[in-house]
C-alpha cells in the first residue's frame, strides 16, 4: 500500500528506477544519499523519507545491486560502498508497518550477508592488487563497508547473531593482512561493546572459532594493533562472561593459555590489559576478583537500598510533619480546655464562697432584726423553734444521704431482680406462643380428597344456594359507603385488638411478678430466723396490698393490746375496725419499697 503525501524527490526518482536500463540504476539510486543528508537527522520528516523509499521497493533495488559484479557497476567499488551507506542509513530507524515480518526476517539478514560478501571480494581485491595506490582506495572501501555493516548492527541488535554465525565473518577475521585483520577485529571489538551477551548465544563450533582466531593473533601476528584489539577483546569477554572465563581456564584446547601470555613482552602499550587477563586466568587472582565484584555489587544494592529508604522517608516527611503540627495543636487545645475549665471552677468556687457569706450574712440580719420584732418573752420560744427546724433539715439530709446509700448497696440485687423478671416473662411468652401453636394444628390432619360424586353433591348445593339466594344490584355510592363503614369497623377492631394485646401483656408481666414474689416468700425464712435486712426484700411496691398489711398489722396490735374482757365472745377470724385517720396517719410514715414518695 503506498503511502499518502510521499516525497515528489523519491517519486520522481522511482519512477526514473523503473524506465531507465540497469546499468544506469546504480548511478540513480546514489541520488538518494543526497536526499537523506538533505533532511534533518532525527526528524519525523526524515522517518517519512525513508518509509515511502521502503515502499517504493528501492532498498530491495540497493540490495539486488550489491549482490552484481562490480565490474558491471557504473563506478566500480566507489559506487558500491556509497550504495552500502545508503542502505544501512536507510534500514536504521525505519518503521516497515504492516510489511515489518518480510523486513526483519527477510530483508535485514539478507542485507547483512550482503555486506560480508562484499567485506570478502574487497579482502580478495586487496590481496591481489600490486600497486599501492589501488591497495589504499581498496582498504578505504572496505572500511566504509564494515562501517556500514556496524551501523546496520547497531540500529538492528538482533543481526549481531548472525553476523558472529557467518562463514564470511570467520574468513574475514582469519585474513593474514594487518591491516585488514585490523579493521576486522575492531568491528568485532564494536559489535561486542554493543552487545556481548549474542556471542553465548551462537553455536559452540563457531564460538570456539572465534576464540581460536583472537588467541592465534594475539600469539602470532607481529602487528601491536592488531595485538592489543586482540587482547582488549579477550579482556572484555572474560570480565563479561563466567562461561568464557571458565572455558579459557578449564578447557583442555586452552591448556597452557596462562604460561604463553606471561612469554609475551611486557613493555608494550597494552602490558597492562595483557597483565589484567593474566590475572584473571589466574585462580587466586580470580577469586580475589570475583570478591571485589561480590563487594562492589553489595555496596551497590546497598546504596540502592538506602537512596530508596531515604526517598520513603522524604515522601512521608510532610505526612509526618502533619501528624506532629496536628498532635501539638490537639495538646495545646486540650491544656487551653483544661486552663479554662480551671478557670471557670476557680470562679464558681469564689462565687458559691460569696454566696454562702452573702446568705449567712442575710440570716444573721434577719435573725437580729427578728429579735428586734419579737418580745423578750418570746425569745426563747423563737430559738427552740429554729433549733427544731434544724434538726429537723440535718435529719432529712441525713436520712436522704442513708437512703440513697442503702440504695446503691441494693442496685445489684434490684438489677438482679429486674432480671429474673425480664426473663421470666420471656419464657412464659414463648410457652404461651408454643401451647398456642400446638393447638393451631392439634386438629389438623389433612385434607381428604373429594371423590366424583361428592363433587357433583358439592357444585349442586352451591347452585341450590345461588338460586335462593340471588345477588343484588348495589349503586356505587352504597357500594363506597359500604367499604368505607367496613374500612372505619376494621380500624375500631385493630384498635381495640392493640389494646386487647397491650391489656394481656400487663396481665401475663403481673402474673409473673406474682409468681416471683410468691416463689420469694415459699423461700423465705421465718421472721425469728431473719438476720439483716432480709425482711426489707419483701416490701410490697403496691400502695393497696401495702395499706391492706399494715390495716391487718394495726388490727392484730389491737387485739392483742385490748382487755381481756372485750375479748369475750369474739372470735379470732373477726375484723376489727380501725379508724381511717389513724390508718391514713400510719400510712404516711409507711416506706413501700420501690416507690419514691409523693
Amino acid at each position: 500500500m503506498k503511502p499518502a503525501g510521499t516525497d515528489p524527490r523519491i517519486l520522481s526518482l522511482a519512477a526514473e528506477v523503473a524506465k531507465s536500463p540497469e546499468q544506469n540504476v546504480p548511478v540513480i539510486l546514489l541520488k538518494l544519499k543526497e536526499i537523506i543528508n538533505n533532511t534533518p537527522l532525527g526528524s519525523s520528516e526524515l522517518k517519512k523519507v525513508k518509509q515511502d523509499i521502503y515502499c517504493y521497493d528501492l532498498i530491495q533495488y540497493c540490495l539486488l545491486v550489491l549482490s552484481q559484479d562490480s565490474s558491471r557497476i557504473q563506478g566500480g567499488w566507489s559506487t558500491i560502498s556509497q550504495l552500502t551507506q545508503i542502505l544501512s542509513h536507510c534500514c536504521v530507524g525505519l518503521e516497515p508497518g504492516e510489511d515489518g515480518e518480510e523486513f526483519y526476517k527477510e530483508l535485514l539478514p539478507s542485507a547483512a550477508e550482503n555486506f560480508l560478501i562484499l567485506g570478502r571480494r574487497l579482502q580478495t581485491c586487496f590481496i591481489n592488487a600490486t600497486k599501492g595506490e589501488e591497495q589504499d582506495k581498496l582498504l578505504h572501501f572496505f572500511q566504509i563497508v564494515t562501517d556500514s555493516l556496524f551501523w546496520l548492527l547497531g540500529g538492528h541488535v538482533q543481526l549481531i547473531q548472525n553476523v558472529l554465525q557467518s562463514d564470511h565473518f570467520l574468513h574475514l577475521l582469519q585474513t593474514d593482512n594487518v591491516q585488514i585483520g585490523a579493521s576486522v577485529m575492531t568491528l568485532l571489538q564494536n559489535i561486542l561493546q554493543i552487545n556481548s551477551g549474542n556471542l553465548l548465544k551462537i553455536e559452540g563450533k563457531a564460538l570456539h572459532s572465534i576464540l581460536d582466531e583472537i588467541l592465534f593473533k594475539l600469539l602470532s601476528t607481529p602487528s601491536p594493533v592488531i595485538r592489543s584489539t586482540a587482547t582488549k577483546l579477550l579482556l572484555v569477554l572474560a570480565e563479561s562472561h563466567q562461561e568464557i572465563l571458565i572455558l579459557l581456564r578449564l578447557s583442555a584446547c586452552y591448556k597452557g593459555l596462562r604460561s604463553l601470555l606471561n612469554k609475551q613482552e611486557t613493555l608494550t602499550e597494552f602490558s597492562r590489559e595483557l597483565r589484567q587477563l593474566v590475572d584473571l586466568l589466574t585462580p587466586k587472582i580470580h577469586q580475589e576478583v570475583e570478591e571485589q565484584k561480590l563487594h562492589k555489587a553489595a555496596c551497590l544494592i546497598q546504596a540502592y537500598w538506602k537512596g530508596f529508604q531515604t526517598r520513603k522517608r522524604l515522601k512521608k516527611l510532610p505526612s509526618a510533619v502533619i501528624a506532629l503540627q496536628r498532635s501539638f495543636r490537639s495538646k495545646r487545645t486540650k491544656m487551653m480546655l483544661e486552663l479554662n475549665r480551671q478557670k471557670e471552677e476557680e470562679d464558681l468556687r469564689l462565687k458559691l464562697q460569696l454566696q454562702r457569706q452573702r446568705a449567712m450574712r442575710l440570716s444573721r440580719e434577719s435573725r437580729l432584726n427578728m429579735l428586734e420584732i419579737i418580745h423578750p418573752g418570746q425569745v426563747e420560744k423563737y430559738n427552740r423553734e429554729m433549733e427544731e427546724k434544724s434538726a429537723l433539715t440535718i435529719q432529712k439530709h441525713w436520712r436522704g444521704y442513708r437512703e440513697r446509700k442503702n440504695f446503691r448497696q441494693q442496685r445489684p440485687s434490684l438489677t438482679e431482680y429486674k432480671a429474673a423478671v425480664t426473663l421470666q416473662r420471656a419464657v412464659l411468652k414463648f410457652l404461651a406462643k408454643c401451647r398456642k401453636k400446638k393447638k393451631l394444628f392439634a386438629s389438623w390432619h389433612g385434607l381428604q380428597e373429594l371423590t366424583d360424586a361428592r363433587r357433583v353433591e358439592l357444585k349442586q348445593q352451591v347452585d341450590d344456594y345461588v338460586k335462593r339466594h340471588p345477588c343484588s344490584q348495589m349503586s356505587e355510592a352504597a357500594s363506597r359507603e359500604l367499604h368505607a363503614q367496613a374500612q372505619e369497623r376494621l380500624q375500631h377492631y385493630f384498635m381495640g385488638r392493640a389494646i386487647e394485646e397491650r391489656a394481656q401483656q400487663h396481665r401475663e408481666a403481673l402474673m409473673a411478678q406474682i409468681s416471683t414474689n410468691i416463689e420469694q416468700l415459699m423461700k423465705a425464712p421465718s421472721l425469728k430466723e431473719a438476720e439483716g435486712k432480709e425482711p426489707e426484700q419483701f416490701l410490697s411496691r403496691s400502695r393497696p396490698v401495702a395499706a391492706k398489711a399494715k390495716q391487718a398489722h394495726l388490727t392484730t396490735l389491737k387485739h392483742i393490746q385490748a382487755p381481756w374482757w372485750k375479748k369475750l365472745g369474739e372470735e379470732p377470724w373477726n375484723e376489727i375496725d380501725v379508724p381511717k385517720d389513724e390508718l391514713s396517719v400510719d400510712l404516711g410514715m409507711l416506706f413501700i419499697g420501690g416507690t419514691k414518695p409523693p
